[in-house]
């Protein structure tokens, strides 16, 4: 699996209640109705929490601003990806993901990647690899 990581920022004339609620409410109903045409396995949105432990773990090590949000979109491999951006399927429901995004995300201050999970702690809790030394 792979995963395309969206960290976004919101557009600046919105609160954060109002991005929050549009984003889950209305992007993601928007996102959902396409996941097929995308190939998506996970449709995964993280909402930041206000929280004073941003501050407290972000000031010692210069941490930007932090994000409103980071989305995931799981894929079985980069190459279904390939595959979906070829399709006219694809290529519609890309086409208007981008064009909702724009009305609610910086773009411009966002952080978009593909990426690859490497668990050592699994849900369960128990590390998936030792770290003993003894």
């Amino acid at each position: 699996m792979v995963k395309l990581v969206f960290c976004i920022h919101r557009q600046p004339h919105l609160t954060r209640e109002e991005f929050l609620r549009y984003w889950l409410d209305e992007h993601g109903r928007l996102a959902l109705a396409l996941v097929d045409d995308l190939r998506v396995r996970r449709y995964v949105q993280l909402h930041t929490i206000d929280t004073p432990l941003n501050d407290l773990f972000g000031a010692p090590r210069q941490a930007p601003e932090p994000f409103d949000g980071i989305v995931e979109l799981w894929f079985d491999s980069l190459e279904v990806v390939e595959e979906m951006i070829l399709t006219t399927e694809g290529r519609r429901a890309g086409k208007l993901l981008l064009d909702d995004e724009r009305t609610f995300i910086d773009l411009e201050r966002s952080q978009i990647f593909f990426g690859e999970e490497h668990q050592l702690v699994p849900a369960d809790g128990f590390p998936a690899v030792s770290t003993n030394r003894a």
